[in-house]
């Protein structure tokens, strides 16, 4: 009797999963991986609001009280102000009152540790943007750290460390991303440059209002309504051979003009 018994039962036992079981541990599995994504995707969030809150606006604070101070802008001349970025090395017109000024060569960009990778235009030889701001008495962000304090590294989606670095420049007129003294963020993922758009000016497109992506026109008109642009990637023909091949592992970024209000 207890032969036949303990046959049963291995018998028993040898039997698989049911179908009930498996639809249950499938739906259990599909729970963990819903919950970890929608948990990179707060993190993320949650650290595209720190960058934007503790890192840009702190940079846009310390642009405004270097003006406050100063009554002008970064790099300007206090003996002959023009009222632009780096203003004291201009080398145009000796006069800018009055006249159209579309055609002017605008001067060299003001950063610190070397210019951002891939801007459009070069940094001032000379002029450090964290040595302007340290004579002026002004407290910057941490970023990363003392002498860093213009860069801040974060995380693409592919988990790959990306940096951003912040300059700032003066726009002629026509410039497609806006004239005037702007603040200039590289190494920003299309993904960060959204939410940085939504933060700052209430959308996310690229092409409109005080922050857009660099050389990215405000697009055509039609009905009266301009045409939302988003965040493209362009500069990735700016890598070739073996960096080329390192560098489709991280997401490639963009470069953003953020204009000031003064």
């Amino acid at each position: 009797m207890k032969s036949r018994n303990s046959n049963l039962a291995a018998r028993q036992g040898q039997q698989g999963f049911t179908l009930v079981e498996m639809a249950v541990v499938l739906i259990v599995i599909g729970v963990i991986i819903s919950a970890v994504m929608i948990g990179r995707d707060v993190q993320r969030n949650a650290e595209y609001v720190r960058i934007r809150q503790t890192f840009v606006n702190q940079w846009a604070e310390a642009y405004n009280a270097y003006r406050q101070r100063y009554g002008i802008p970064v790099g300007d001349s206090q003996a002959r102000p023009r009222q632009m970025v780096n203003g004291a090395n201009f080398m145009g017109a000796t006069s800018l009152s009055g006249g159209d000024m579309t055609g002017v060569r605008p001067p060299p960009a003001v950063c610190s540790n070397g210019a951002g990778p891939n801007m459009a235009r070069a940094a001032q030889t000379g002029v450090d943007l964290i040595d302007l701001m340290r004579q002026a008495g002004i407290e910057l962000p941490p970023g990363r750290g003392t002498g860093m304090e213009d860069r801040y590294v974060y995380q693409d989606s592919n988990g790959n460390p990306q940096e951003i670095q912040i300059c700032f420049q003066w726009n002629a007129p026509g410039t497609p991303s806006g004239s005037g003294n702007v603040m200039v963020i590289t190494g920003l993922t299309p993904d960060l440059a959204r939410s940085l758009a939504s933060g700052l000016k209430g959308n996310a497109d690229a092409n409109s209002g005080t922050f857009r992506q660099e050389g990215v026109s405000s697009g055509t008109k039609t009905t009266g309504a301009q045409i939302a642009r988003d965040w493209t990637v362009s500069n990735i023909a700016d890598y070739s051979g073996a960096e080329a091949s390192s560098y489709e592992a991280q997401v490639a970024t963009v470069i953003a003009h953020y204009k000031m209000n003064q």
